[in-house]
């Protein structure tokens, strides 16, 4: 049985933080990422900008996933201008295949349309792309994205 719980704690948050970015990225985060991570969640779980939420499978902690929310002007599309953007959507690899992936995406989305977000989108690798399409996502056109390197912090 998959059930879902809702964290806000620190230590739980920056621990699955750092297993995604070392599994989904290929790289162990340095201490600075990890305490850009951390002001991250201080702030943005203060102002009821991000909610965290981790799938536990038979008792064990499975995986993770959250909502970061934001704003942007209202549209024909998106009357309400509230936005639900899922990220750090996990799965351990010994609990893969067992519709937890599912699971915790179909609860995001549960929780996003309860928050009345008009557009709920995310990021996918090749892996991911299958869970997704399944509840509805698709590729978004006329969207662009500025590789901008002369602005990222090593």
């Amino acid at each position: 049985m998959i059930e879902m719980r809702k964290t806000r704690n620190l230590p739980e948050l920056l621990s699955w933080r750092k297993e995604v970015i070392e599994h989904v990225f290929g790289e162990t985060p340095g201490s600075d990422l990890l305490k850009a991570n951390e002001n991250y969640y201080e702030q943005q779980i203060s102002l009821g900008l991000h909610e965290a939420f981790i799938a536990s499978f038979e008792g064990k902690d499975a995986g993770c996933g959250a909502i970061c929310y934001s704003f942007e002007l209202p549209s024909p599309d998106n009357p309400s201008g509230k936005c639900a953007y899922l990220m750090n959507i996990y799965v351990r690899e010994p609990f893969r295949a067992h519709g937890i992936g599912h699971c915790i995406v179909s609860h995001l989305i549960d929780e996003a349309r309860k928050s009345k977000c008009g557009k709920i989108y995310l990021e996918t690798t090749e892996e991911g792309r299958r869970v997704y399409a399944s509840l509805g996502f698709r590729d978004m056109k006329d969207m662009m994205k500025l590789y901008d390197t002369e602005h990222q912090n090593n």
